[in-house]
């Protein structure tokens, strides 16, 4: 886990990750595969968190950038 977009970036950069996310139920960071889902199990039951992916190939301000557009175009997600 990690607790920026750069600290996403480095994870996804190490371990060959083509994407990166910010997990908006958790608040914290990472890298991952595609199709990969990221949540919690819950008595037995996975529930999907809410995530921002992106391509690991991005930069910091497009990564930030994104985001911020998205939020702002939908803020009640």
């Amino acid at each position: 886990m990690a607790t920026s977009w750069k600290e996403a970036k480095e994870c996804a950069m190490r371990d060959g990750l083509p994407q990166v996310y910010h997990d908006c139920d958790d608040n914290d960071y990472g890298a991952c595969r595609e199709g990969d889902q990221q949540g919690t199990f819950k008595n037995g039951i996975f529930i999907e968190h809410r995530c921002i992916c992106m391509p690991s190939n991005l930069s910091m301000d497009e990564l930030e950038e994104k985001e911020k557009r998205f939020r702002s175009e939908n803020p009640d997600w």
